[in-house]
């Protein structure tokens, strides 16, 4: 995984996942998934929301 150093020295993945658009069901396995594969910034918006 590539990382850019903000200007406060922390480091922020390039790379990102979201789950825009799957079912409610599907989001955490979806997720749990993304973890594995090492992917640390994720966008769950869509699973706050009723499907």
């Amino acid at each position: 995984m590539e990382y850019v150093k903000l200007s406060n020295g922390v480091e922020m993945p390039i790379l990102g996942y979201g789950v825009y658009q799957i079912t409610k069901d599907d989001c955490k396995r979806c997720v749990l998934d993304a973890l594995k594969a090492g992917y640390r910034s994720i966008d769950t918006e869509n699973c706050k929301t009723e499907n």
